[in-house]
């Protein structure tokens, strides 16, 4: 099977399986993304780890941070007190403590690492829930999954329209250092097919924003998508790696295929709630 053949089975299969989830019920999606967080978390610990830069408590750093999306999530539906999030910390504390004990010489990195590794997955997945839930709603029933799935279909779009102008037209490099295959020309024109198409979303996607909130919306998903796909590639440049896993044929591991929904994520929070 030719990699393109390959590449175009798995991933549709994972837009059938994502784009399911978060349709069917509010349960649905909170048990794809916390899988999500869980597995983006063990594979980012485990490269760490691989590459002798961190000794992580892989399955208790991973917990942690499964742990902090799931009570996020309730929370920002209104069925949990934000106090039970603070247990989020009792497990931190442990990981700190098990470090005092621990005699390896890169205990303090392996803190800081745990650490980071809950800002850069844990909390960006644990927000973008927010967006499942209209603003001055109350209960799970209120579970509204349309501008999630529209974040991710301007992802989508963007990259798309990202590798057909970049492999076609692609001449300027938008960071070589350390994404040389990216162009200017394929930023552009991955930007300009998300804004353009997000035009026509509320005649399709049954949300309260409007035309031109859309394509702030979709401004805002692009430009800092991209950013968390150049941050990814800093990641595995870093530790000198391609893929940081290779659970989907022909895609990689998870954090390759949510690079980009990582920084989109809390970006576009702030946009829904700030200048909405």
């Amino acid at each position: 099977m030719s990699n393109l053949i390959q590449r175009g089975i798995s991933g549709s299969i994972y837009v059938l399986i994502l784009v399911l989830a978060i349709l069917y019920s509010p349960y649905t999606y909170a048990l794809i993304f916390a899988a999500v967080t869980g597995m983006c978390l063990w594979e980012f610990y485990g490269l760490l780890e691989k590459k002798g830069e961190a000794m992580e408590d892989k399955p208790m750093a991973t917990l942690g941070g499964v742990y902090l999306f799931v009570t996020g999530f309730f929370w920002f539906s209104g069925s949990m007190n934000i106090k039970y999030i603070a247990l989020w910390l009792v497990i931190m504390l442990y990981l700190i403590i098990r470090a005092l004990y621990s005699k390896d010489e890169r205990s303090l990195r392996t803190i800081a690492y745990t650490f980071f590794g809950q800002v850069y997955i844990g909390l960006p997945f644990m927000f973008l829930s927010r967006l499942g839930f209209p603003l001055n709603t109350i209960g799970l029933e209120n579970y509204s999954p349309w501008i999630v799935l529209g974040f991710f279909v301007l992802i989508w779009i963007s990259d798309t329209g990202a590798y057909l102008v970049g492999s076609t037209f692609g001449r300027h490099k938008l960071f070589e250092r350390i994404s040389p295959k990216k162009s200017w020309e394929g930023f552009i024109g991955g930007t300009a097919l998300s804004v353009i198409t997000s035009f026509f979303f509320p005649y399709f996607i049954p949300a309260h924003l409007n035309s031109l909130q859309w394509m702030g919306f979709a401004l805002t998903t692009v430009v800092f998508g991209t950013f968390g796909d150049l941050f990814e590639s800093l990641i595995k440049r870093t530790l000198s790696i391609k893929d940081s896993g290779n659970l989907i044929p022909g895609h990689g591991g998870m954090l390759d295929r949510f690079d980009s929904s990582i920084l989109a994520a809390p970006a576009v929070v702030i946009y829904y709630l700030f200048m909405l």
